[in-house]
């Protein structure tokens, strides 16, 4: 990827942060970010699964480029997470801005609203956990390109007929994330089998252990991870444009309750 510092006119922080936070997109084109003049602001970045608990909410705040500290984490603060079956948990801070649930336990079809106050402000979001979708195999694909043919970890999944749905895939390679972003939505495979393969920037290679989550979200999260994803890079023919958060108050981040289903493979 590469930074063109020089022109700083189209990109906030928002970008930047989630660079260097771990949820850097690959892109080959240049990205001009706005570095000195964005005001502070505070990312949120929470977690609901219907796997086993707890769950984490981390803070952090923005600064300049030029500043010592980038992106201090935001202590203090006071969070909560309630669903809609009237369970309400206030979350401890462990380590200086990551916060952890205590009681709480994530099911499929609960809304969950989340709750943050720092810094005199409140920020609010809500999400509603999906019914999961059985995650049937992880296969290695062999894709022709150009010249050589790449293996790229591959998911099969029967895609529901009733309901529109949204899916997030997180890919370890050799116990190191991979930080491309995959979302896709049923618009155009409602109801069939897919074959949904990651593409990312480096091809497996023979002796590669991969392990893969499919997350079941919901649409405002697709919305965000879609938005970053042509935002950084991810779709060259789309005007980059901040992501959509679903979170109030301009906060930038995003909160989601979603079903995770893990598959891990060994490529021969």
């Amino acid at each position: 990827m590469i930074l063109n510092f020089r022109n700083m006119k189209k990109y906030n922080w928002h970008i930047l942060l989630v660079f260097l936070a771990g949820f850097i997109v690959s892109c080959q084109k240049v990205i001009n970010i706005d570095l000195n003049s964005a005001s502070p602001a505070i990312v949120i970045v929470g977690n609901v699964s219907d796997q086993p608990g707890p769950y984490t909410v981390t803070l952090n705040q923005t600064v300049n480029f030029s500043d010592p500290n980038s992106f201090p984490a935001v202590s203090g603060a006071f969070i909560t997470i309630a669903d809609n079956a009237g369970n309400k948990d206030t979350l401890r801070e462990t380590m200086p801005g990551i916060y952890h649930t205590k009681t709480l336990m994530g099911i499929a079809g609960r809304t969950y609203n989340l709750t943050v106050i720092a810094n005199g402000q409140t920020y609010t979001s809500s999400s509603t956990m999906p019914q999961a979708v059985t995650f049937d195999t992880l296969v290695v694909a062999q894709i022709d390109g150009f010249r050589d043919t790449n293996l790229y970890p591959q998911a099969h999944f029967q895609d529901p007929a009733s309901v529109s749905n949204y899916y997030r895939f997180v890919e370890t390679r050799n116990d190191t994330a991979v930080t491309r972003i995959f979302v896709i939505d049923d618009q155009y495979s409602n109801g069939r089998y897919i074959d949904y393969t990651m593409r990312s920037d480096t091809a497996l290679a023979i002796g590669d252990s991969v392990k893969v989550e499919m997350q079941c979200i919901d649409q405002g999260t697709y919305q965000y991870f879609s938005t970053f994803r042509e935002a950084s890079g991810g779709q060259t023919s789309v005007t980059p444009a901040n992501p959509i958060s679903n979170i109030t108050n301009n906060a930038l981040g995003y909160f989601s309750a979603h079903t995770s289903r893990y598959k891990a493979i060994k490529v021969p």
